[in-house]
């Protein structure tokens, strides 16, 4: 005889009972029980990045090692730094670009300039908000490639000098290219930023003059902070904490191209936008087991332990997978999946989130960090915060007490002062609490905000950890199970592992297993924010 769990949905109908007769002798058999698709239905509230994962994004592979490629699109990363330039308009440009320099391009006049970019061409990989900078002038893929003659570039230009570049550009020149060169100061052999190499030389007419002006200069680039500081004594970016923001007005971007009637065609250029990435699947195991003893003694309030074990066993199990996702770290030594803050952590956007001054301010810019329509979509979002930072986000003194609290509002201003109600636009909200739904059984809470909904759960795997918010870009991730030759590795439950008829030893062991492993691809879309 054996035992079998009825378990309908998430609730469980009735205890597991007892089948008399050979045709389910699922002891002596062995059976196995197929709950890939039913395990992550219990207890919804307690896993639930484990449920929308599973619900979302289940990809099975065929591999406990696995690959997979990432595609990041071209079209958003045809900008460039300006390293340097000649105004005689010399093969390689010799003069460094300084923000305390004036220039003057004339309409008509050909210049060179020497270019870099702060992305590996290979792939398009960038730095990302938080993170150390793997790409800045000399780094080997930062070579622009997409410079192409007939092409017209925008450069910008600040009328005055020093550190303050940020928020004065005053404006902007054109320039027609005529003539780039790859080759001069290529691509390097090795990934030293030592040598100024890994530039292209290009020739450009100018189109749109201006009269002494500062050119935005940078030595390197890359986003892991909002503030202006780091601009050095020459205006250039000597910080490795600049955010997207900051860099934008030291981009000079292409802005279309012009040929004459009845030109020919111009040159075209050929982006590599595929990456590799790898993971690794991990085995969790659960074992129930007891005695044949007490398995026939029925005992008060709930009189089979058997069943009572199973049920906790099965959520147990759940709980230790999604303890793994989240926290877990890739290693094929221990047969370990990546978790999400590891993998964010140490290669997604991360932010800073002290309840005790965190601003409405502040947590708006960091979400424009991170939703940054180049390379980021808020659609496919869901963020997974610990109780603290659930409740603060609920609480508009949450936000308000570092915010509202600080303006005067219009009729308490002093004598004098403008009595424009729009003067009062800081006390005004920009996230509110719009609703609350459930996704997949999970409860969710939406909060509206200027740069699309927030879809909140709260996950209580955060607590006692310094993560306090998780936002993880359902589209860009994947609950990966084993299964290839007919074998599926997915959550079984494995009925009769050992029991008295089969071993000889007074006792009933079933086990429940899972072979599964987390795919992450392009960090960029992912985020965390360590709770302080």
């Amino acid at each position: 005889m054996a035992d079998i769990l009825n378990v309908t949905g998430s609730n469980y109908t009735s205890e597991p009972t007892a089948v008399i007769g050979d045709s389910l002798a699922t002891g002596a058999l062995r059976r196995k029980y197929n709950f890939g698709d039913k395990v992550s239905e219990l207890s919804l509230a307690q896993d639930p990045f484990f449920r929308f994962v599973s619900m979302v994004s289940k990809k099975p592979t065929d591999d406990p090692q696995f690959k997979f490629t990432e595609k990041r699109s071209s079209y958003t990363k045809r900008y460039a730094y300006i390293a340097d330039y000649s105004i005689t308009a010399s093969t390689v440009p010799a003069t460094a670009v300084e923000a305390d320099t004036a220039v003057t391009p004339v309409a008509g006049t050909p210049w060179s300039f020497g270019f870099f970019t702060d992305y590996n061409n290979n792939g398009n990989l960038q730095n990302i908000k938080g993170q150390t900078a793997s790409y800045s002038e000399g780094i080997k893929g930062t070579q622009p490639l997409f410079f192409v003659p007939g092409q017209i570039m925008k450069i910008n230009h600040s009328s005055s000098n020093a550190n303050s570049l940020i928020g004065t550009v005053s404006g902007y020149t054109l320039w027609k290219i005529n003539s780039v060169d790859l080759d001069s100061q290529g691509e390097a052999t090795s990934d030293s930023s030592s040598a100024v190499i890994n530039k292209a030389i290009v020739n450009a007419t100018c189109v749109k003059a201006a009269s002494s002006v500062y050119f935005c200069a940078a030595t390197t680039a890359d986003k892991t902070d909002n503030t202006g500081a780091g601009l050095g004594a020459d205006g250039t970016v000597t910080s490795t904490s600049k955010s997207l923001e900051f860099l934008d007005p030291f981009k000079c971007y292409v802005v279309g191209s012009a040929f004459a009637a009845g030109s020919g065609y111009p040159e075209s250029w050929q982006d590599q936008p595929y990456s590799v990435s790898t993971g690794q699947t991990q085995i969790w195991k659960t074992s129930a087991v007891m005695n044949n003893t007490d398995r026939a003694t029925v005992l008060k309030y709930q009189g089979n332990e058997w069943a009572r074990i199973w049920k906790e066993k099965l959520i147990e199990h759940k709980w230790d997978i999604e303890q793994s996702l989240l926290f877990g770290n890739q290693s094929s030594t221990y047969n370990t999946t990546q978790g999400a803050v590891d993998f964010i952590s140490t290669y997604g956007n991360s932010f800073t989130l002290p309840l005790a001054t965190k601003t409405q301010d502040s947590f708006l810019d960091d979400m424009s960090a991170l939703l940054d329509p180049r390379y980021n979509n808020a659609s496919s979002t869901v963020f997974f915060a610990s109780t603290a930072v659930y409740n603060w986000l609920h609480k508009l003194s949450g936000y308000f007490s570092n915010n509202v609290g600080m303006v005067t509002p219009e009729d308490a201003y002093a004598a004098g002062a403008s009595a424009d109600p729009s003067n009062d636009s800081l006390a005004r909200s920009s996230m509110a609490t719009t609703g609350r739904k459930k996704v997949f059984g999970v409860d969710i809470t939406t909060i509206s905000t200027v740069y699309g909904d927030m879809n909140i759960a709260r996950n209580v795997h955060l607590d006692g950890t310094n993560v306090g918010l998780l936002g993880i870009n359902m589209k860009y991730c994947a609950y990966r199970p084993l299964v290839g030759n007919g074998i599926n590795r997915d959550t079984g439950i494995y009925v009769g592992v050992q029991t008295l008829e089969n071993s000889g030893v007074d006792r009933r062991v079933d086990q429940i297993l899972t072979e599964s492993g987390m795919e992450w691809s392009c960090p960029e879309t992912h985020s965390l924010w360590v709770q302080s």
